[in-house]
């Protein structure tokens, strides 16, 4: 079978193509080998990817054992704290489908055999993703692991810590001094943030995917192991491309409900609900928001790892990891046992061959005792949500399950944040922050800040949020989003005025306001038209083109 890459590499016609070959430094037998393009998202602003330079190397030396040639080339990356909370947020949903785009760029404008997909945190790892459901040529994902959790206090911390502290700060709870000590703990060295948050979580559900080797979510970048995953994940590249293992084998219908159950079970981000329909969409298979809904009660959730319980992701690893969660549902046949894997073997053999079982039952719970008996994320609908929203109910606190209260409400994130910290939000009140959903925002930014500042004030046990924007996996507490349609699509959100009466019964799965659809219907009617918050440049032309949260926020195919 002809190799992709003889398109630049085979006969007198590529001796051009050879020649600019040769000027890198290859030879003839590297280029006799199948190619393989390593995507490296490296750079020295994100703390998940600032090693990436090095990892990079170890899986170079996996290639090169397996009989392939490596070719490096790289993309960017946003880091979602530092872009949190000012206009930057705006393009960190976008720059999934620009990165994407640049993948589809350098493997089609240089034919590569197989390709290895490196990053660690948020919209990069989707948008490898969705590359390489779009080119479909072998491809497998490795993350640069998890950071290890700081120390303040003599507790085990994280980065979603520091933005409580913030919040505690600005309460008057904690003094300057005390919020510089978690500033400068929280966060030990290189990794993705140390919690459950949408970095990690999608790390991990690649796993579920079938897309990434064991222990590719969990393996802490700075334990040997990572280096030993980089060396594996190398070598298999090669094999996958040998095998002709493509990722719409892989990628398949059964797959994605994998993934679906894997993430209930873990309590994950709400984030992969729009990643996850998004990688499903681009890779044809029909995935929404409401799938999501089919399982969440019916799998039960087997981890409490921060920010919704004590634990970081290196416990997840030291007690087994997505192979563990995997094989603990396999058991009451809570995921499907067939799908192919990149570890070249099917889902269930895989596990088997492997021995995958939870190590430590204090942090992956049996199916006989979980933490909660249904999915740590819920899908609501009502009238406020006619397609969908989406609660991490595994981090709501018990008295906030159901609730009703006055709507109070923001045109935009920051004016909510603003009355959080200046005390104008009282006990009871539904914050809504609307026109931040992809078309409004633009962008979806999450919304970390005013979640964080809710629970270090000690409210996210009497407020609720709702938003037709996202949140932070990092963010705990009553917090609702990806509210469908959104404000800016004339959704029921737009219709909403001051003091409206919403209802939110998570257990029952429903977002409400106490009106009739006849009025509802009246006030959307009554709008001006909606105007951008931005006019030009590329979130101008993303939010021309994007698509609503309960599809994943994608363009047209």
């Amino acid at each position: 079978m002809p190799k992709r890459s003889d398109l630049m590499t085979k006969g007198p016609e590529r001796a051009p193509h050879r020649s600019l070959l040769r000027a890198d430094g290859f030879t003839d037998w590297e280029l006799q080998r199948p190619i393989i393009g390593i995507a490296n998202s490296f750079n020295e602003i994100i703390p998940g990817h600032m090693h990436l330079d090095k990892l990079v190397d170890a899986v170079k030396a996996g290639i090169y054992a397996a009989g392939g040639t490596p070719l490096v080339f790289n993309t960017i990356g946003v880091c979602d704290g530092i872009a949190m909370n000012h206009l930057g947020m705006k393009y960190s949903l976008p720059s999934r489908e620009l990165i994407a785009d640049s993948l589809e760029i350098m493997a089609t404008s240089h034919p590569f055999d197989g390709l290895v997909l490196m990053a660690s945190c948020d919209k990069i790892i989707p948008g490898m993703l969705i590359a390489a459901a779009r080119l479909n040529i072998p491809s497998i994902f490795l993350s640069g692991g998890p950071m290890l959790p700081g120390k303040v206090y003599g507790k085990d911390t994280g980065l979603d810590k520091v933005f409580e502290a913030v919040g505690r700060f600005k309460g008057g709870k904690i003094t300057e001094e005390e919020l510089e000590n978690y500033e400068c703990a929280a966060c030990p060295g290189a990794g993705s943030c140390s919690g459950m948050f949408t970095a990690n979580t999608m790390s991990n559900l690649s796993e579920a995917l079938g897309m990434a080797l064991p222990y590719n979510g969990c393996a802490p970048a700075v334990f040997a192991e990572r280096i030993w995953l980089a060396k594996q994940t190398g070598y298999k590249s090669v094999e996958l491309v040998n095998n002709y293992i493509t990722p719409r084998a892989v990628m398949t219908k059964d797959a994605f409900y994998n993934v679906i159950a894997a993430d209930m079970a873990l309590g994950g981000s709400t984030n992969t609900a729009l990643h996850i329909p998004a990688i499903a969409y681009y890779a044809e298979v029909d995935l929404t928001l409401k799938d999501f809904g089919i399982l969440t009660d019916k799998i039960p959730h087997l981890t409490s790892i921060a920010p919704a319980g004590p634990h970081h992701v290196v416990d997840l690893f030291h007690a087994g990891g997505i192979p563990a969660i995997m094989a603990e549902l396999q058991k009451s046949k809570l995921i499907n046992s067939e799908p192919m894997t990149v570890y070249g073997k099917p889902m269930a053999e895989m596990l088997r061959e492997i021995n995958a079982g939870i190590k430590d039952p204090s942090v992956i719970r049996s199916i006989e005792n979980p933490v909660h008996k249904t999915g740590g994320l819920a899908i609501l609908s009502g009238n406020l949500a006619p397609d969908g929203a989406i609660v991490k109910q595994a981090a709501v606190a018990e008295e906030m399950l159901k609730h009703a209260g006055p709507a109070r409400i923001f045109d935009s994130e920051e004016d909510a944040f603003q009355a959080i910290v200046d005390a104008k939000i009282q006990k009871g009140d539904v914050i809504v922050v609307r026109y931040e959903g992809p078309k409004g925002g633009p962008g979806m930014q999450e919304m970390l800040s005013p979640t964080s500042a809710l629970a270090g004030l000690g409210m996210d046990k009497e407020v609720a949020l709702i938003t037709d924007g996202r949140f932070s996996g990092a963010s705990r507490g009553a917090a609702i989003g990806h509210i469908s349609p959104e404000a800016a699509a004339r959704g029921p959100l737009a219709a909403l005025k001051e003091r409206d009466i919403i209802e939110i019964d998570i257990p029952k799965k429903s977002l409400n306001v106490q009106l009739s659809k006849n009025e509802i219907q009246k006030r959307i009617t009554e709008l001006s038209e909606f105007e951008p918050k931005i006019k030009t440049g590329y979130l101008a032309r993303y939010a021309q083109m994007v698509s609503s949260a309960d599809m994943g926020a994608v363009f047209p195919r």
